[in-house]
């Protein structure tokens, strides 16, 4: 290797979020940044890292896109039959963690899942 990995770095700005600075209701804030970050990230700003778990325990973690969100909670859609799908179906829980490096923020929650409707499923995967 030419470069040795902990010499790649920048200096991130910005103050820390405090409680006292946020809404009661957190989706307000978030619907705010994620605004900011669909004109500064373009098309990745809907762009975030689900983390699952499987059947023993394992975490897997991948990049999937928000869909819609609303004060019910966050949409993503995948085939049932997939990875997490599975795994999503026997650990109904996930952690998501929305990146924006250009706002130089992220976002993370974390909380049970369940699935859309069929209909809604039908006509996502339709379009």
């Amino acid at each position: 290797m030419t470069r040795k990995i902990a010499d790649v770095r920048r200096d991130y700005e910005g103050g820390r979020l405090e409680e006292a600075q946020t809404p009661d209701n957190p989706f307000v804030m978030f619907d705010e940044w994620f605004s900011l970050a669909l004109e500064s990230e373009g098309k990745d700003g809907n762009a975030m890292t689900l983390a699952t778990v499987d059947s023993q325990g394992r975490p897997h973690a991948r990049v999937v896109l928000l869909k819609g969100f609303d004060e019910q909670g966050m949409v993503f859609f995948t085939n049932y039959h997939s990875y997490k799908g599975s795994e999503l179906n026997n650990v109904p829980y996930a952690a998501l963690t929305f990146w924006w490096p250009s706002l130089s923020r992220q976002v993370r929650i974390e909380g049970p899942v369940e699935q859309v409707s069929a209909e809604e499923s039908d006509e996502y995967f339709a379009s």
